[in-house]
């Protein structure tokens, strides 16, 4: 725990270089946050969107987005926060367009998941003792994770993608969605709750 501690606070630090080295003219230094983010902000935005040409789009918009207001970046909360916070808004606003434009079949609620999600999706319900034969098991179920994923509403979906997948503190989800840290708890204990009912039994 203390190890990861370290980690971030490393990861804010350098952040804040990375910051300041842009608002003084430095424009190799969003080259580099680029480079430092993109994955993890493609990886949370396709995970909410199930659909990798959207999420690239919306991980592009996040980037142009964030070298237009990084002047006026304050620094109140991390970099990295606030970016979440950009990406986390623009899928919203493109799963809601989905759904206005019709477009929800473009993400099939019974599609299996790609190999990328296969373990991340795995651990929305952890095994509470992981022997080798509870490992086979959850890899037998994890489609059917995926798909109770799918058929969450999009604030629950959204809620655990953050805590379970992209290992988010609930300080840290509370800053990138607006909301307590007590709403955040409810909303992670909702979702789990909604997901196991639509999983079955099995995952009781």
């Amino acid at each position: 725990m203390e190890d990861r501690m370290s980690t971030k606070a490393q990861e804010v630090a350098l952040d804040r270089i990375l910051v300041d080295r842009f608002k003084n003219g430095d424009a190799s230094a969003f080259d580099e946050m680029v480079s430092r983010y993109w994955d993890r902000i493609f990886s949370m935005t396709n995970q909410l969107l199930r659909n990798a040409q959207d999420a690239e789009e919306v991980t592009q918009d996040a980037f142009i987005r964030a070298h237009k207001g990084l002047a006026n970046f304050r620094g109140e909360s991390a970099f990295s926060t606030w970016l979440y916070q950009i990406a986390t808004n623009l899928a919203r606003n493109r799963y809601w367009y989905w759904w206005r434009r019709k477009r929800d079949k473009s993400v099939s609620l019974d599609a299996p998941l790609g190999p990328d999600n296969t373990t991340t999706l795995a651990e929305v319900l952890p095994a509470e003792v992981e022997t080798p034969g509870d490992v086979t098991v959850t890899r037998e179920f994890v489609t059917r994770i995926g798909t109770g994923m799918e058929r969450l509403g999009a604030k629950h979906r959204e809620i655990l993608v953050l805590r379970n997948v992209k290992n988010l503190s609930y300080e840290e989800i509370a800053n990138i969605l607006g909301i307590s840290v007590g709403t955040v708890k409810s909303r992670i204990a909702r979702a789990r709750e909604s997901l196991r009912s639509k999983l079955g039994d099995e995952f009781k």
